[in-house]
């Protein structure tokens, strides 16, 4: 009894040791400086970039009230979500911050009158979680144990947050915004590795910001990404292989997916008209016909998702979810750089969605397997064998039992496992 009760105390004051002593003596950084660690840029999960917005005299408001700050100037969009119901301006951000799909270049756009910009790029200081609960829910914490180890933004430590309402293109996909994006994050990298003496750039990714930094590998010339990327680090990615919580996001709202202050309807239409609410959908390669949504009605698989828009009321996203979506959801294209990716494991998420009565204004019931409570198991191993079988690409995959999808960047415990990874991406030799 005294010796399981010694053992417990043992534990609870490893947590409280800084994560640097974790850490075996091998993978430790120098105290005099931080010459050996190879830079690494942060990518972000969605949400967590701060968006502004500039209304110009093309913009035709729907109401008087949300062209107040027409021509004056640029404007917080999406920085404190919070401030959208207490200054009662939901149905004003719906309008200013919605895209619009444009078929005859099959890409999206703003709304005519409206211009947009990412805040803070280059610096991993700059991305925040809009929840206020949790307002390291971001990269915040992983930011302050790279740090720990002898990290320093602007120096060997940089974000490259994006516009989270638009996904990243497949090579040779149309895309404006990810075009200029891309060249920006190319500039970067290059930076980053002129700073630290030419040396490779390590990519670290979480949840929807895996996706950016896989397709952004993808997009780049090979010669180019052999002699500037080190290592891709993915936490807890979201792929196009798909998930269930992006559908139910679809049908009901996004809550789950992202920080929304109070369910509204006009955030669901907003959240619909954005490129990014339409991929992460179930695969059908992955998913097959097993089904994923139960009415009484009817029972909808991974191949019946164009009906399924058709029931939640969304006919609008068949055409970019059938152009823009689901070309993703087969392409398995190695990057060609090292690469770890590391999931949650052994934790609730759902795998079936149940709209008995097939009302999709309430929150369905749930019938749960095996992830991270966001990334189901069957998506993990579905991108792992992908990833295994193509010759020349060096891929890791870790599962870390009963990890969340935010614990790999937010827990100590489990941020632990990722800083260690780093560490050996650090060491290991891409020569």
């Amino acid at each position: 009894m005294a010796t399981s009760t010694l053992a417990r105390l043992l534990s609870l004051l490893l947590l409280l040791l800084p994560l640097r002593e974790f850490l075996p003596a091998s993978h430790r950084p120098e105290d005099s400086g931080t010459g050996e660690l190879h830079p690494i840029i942060l990518v972000p999960g969605l949400g967590c970039t701060d968006l502004e917005a500039r209304l110009t005299d093309a913009y035709q408001p729907s109401m008087p009230r949300c062209g107040i700050l027409k021509g004056k100037g640029w404007f917080g969009l999406w920085t404190n979500v919070s401030h959208l119901v207490a200054e009662d301006y939901m149905e004003c951000f719906e309008e200013q911050a919605r895209l619009v799909y444009d078929p005859a270049i099959n890409d999206y756009r703003n709304l005519p009158g409206v211009e947009t910009r990412v805040l803070n790029f280059g610096s991993a200081s700059g991305i925040h979680d809009k929840n206020i609960h949790h307002q390291k829910g971001c990269f915040d914490t992983a930011r302050e144990a790279l740090e720990r180890i002898g990290y320093r933004d602007g120096n060997t430590l940089f974000g490259a947050p994006y516009d989270f309402r638009y996904a990243p293109p497949l090579p040779g996909q149309p895309s404006q915004v990810y075009s200029r994006y891309f060249q920006q994050l190319m500039g970067l990298v290059e930076t980053a590795s002129e700073k630290s003496q030419h040396k490779k750039v390590i990519l670290f990714a979480h949840s929807f910001g895996g996706m950016v930094a896989l397709e952004f590998v993808r997009n780049t010339p090979l010669a180019w990404r052999e002699r500037y990327i080190k290592h891709l680090v993915m936490a807890a990615p979201v792929l196009a292989v798909g998930i269930l919580q992006q559908l139910k996001s679809l049908a009901y709202q996004p809550s789950d997916m992202i920080y929304v202050p109070t369910a509204l309807p006009s955030f669901r239409r907003w959240w619909r008209s954005l490129e990014s609410s339409i991929v992460d959908l179930p695969s059908p390669k992955v998913f097959g016909h097993k089904p994923i949504v139960i009415t009484r009605q009817r029972n909808y698989s991974a191949y019946d998702m164009e009906e399924f828009f058709v029931a939640i009321g969304f006919s609008d996203g068949i055409e970019p979810f059938r152009r823009r979506a689901v070309p993703k959801m087969s392409f398995f294209q190695a990057p060609m750089v090292p690469m770890t990716c590391i999931n949650g494991v052994g934790v609730r998420t759902p795998r079936q969605l149940v709209y008995w009565e097939g009302n999709y204004d309430v929150a369905p019931e749930s019938v749960y397997g095996d992830g991270d409570g966001t990334v189901n198991l069957i998506s993990m191993l579905a991108f792992d064998r992908e990833m295994r079988r193509q010759p020349g690409q060096k891929f890791k995959s870790i599962k870390v039992r009963n990890a969340e999808h935010s614990a790999l960047i937010l827990d100590e415990w489990a941020l632990k496992r990722v800083i260690e990874e780093i560490l050996e991406a650090n060491q290991v030799s891409t020569d």
